[in-house]
């Protein structure tokens, strides 16, 4: 249950209360998600969300080159400059004892002109929603996810949280309760010089 009274948590699903929550156990009992907990990152973990968000580009079939590729080193310094900013971005993780950082989700507010619906003009958006192979159907994308959604509502002003799925994920954010906006988003890619 969230703040504003909506279940997140899915069908059957036991509800994950935000930062330091410990996870559900797994039918099967995992060890893992017994001792696995979601938690803040600091600007100590900026190295493992790059390598979260490279694992969540490779898998959407993008070429992430190796450790020097030059958009990493550029990510980096995108999240050192947003881990400040607590109003306005988080990312939750969680840390597995064997394995390190294992999950993420990362979530940062961006200002538009008010309207009627969204008096504050602050809109959400969900990105770097990424777990690693060896540890996924554990519940640990939808526990930071749950988590991000919870700072969303508790400290920000945030009226409406966006994100882009991929076939994978659908499903867990539909269970959270996204759906597709009345006037769907479109893309126009220019032409301007690149980073």
């Amino acid at each position: 249950m969230t703040a504003s009274g909506t279940d997140r948590t899915g069908s059957g699903a036991r509800a994950v209360a935000g930062p330091g929550a410990e996870l559900p156990e797994t039918a099967a009992g995992s060890a893992h998600s017994r001792t696995a907990r979601v938690r803040r990152a600091t600007a100590d973990d900026i190295p493992a969300l790059v390598r979260m968000r490279a694992l969540m580009l490779s898998d959407m079939g993008l070429d992430t080159g190796d450790e020097r590729a030059s958009w990493r080193a550029a990510s980096a310094r995108w999240f050192a400059g947003r881990m400040p900013l607590s109003d306005e971005f988080a990312a939750f993780l969680v840390e597995d004892p064997e394995l390190g950082v294992v999950a993420c989700a990362v979530g940062a507010c961006d200002s538009h002109a008010p309207s009627p619906a969204n008096p504050s003009g602050l809109h959400g958006h969900v990105s770097n929603v990424s777990t690693d192979p060896r540890r996924r159907r554990l519940g640990h994308a939808r526990a930071c996810l749950d988590a991000l959604l919870t700072w969303f509502e508790q400290e920000t002003r945030v009226a409406v949280v966006s994100l882009n799925a991929t076939g994978d994920g659908a499903g867990l954010y539909e269970s959270f309760g996204f759906a597709p906006p009345p006037n769907p988003s479109l893309q126009l890619r220019t032409a301007g010089p690149s980073a």
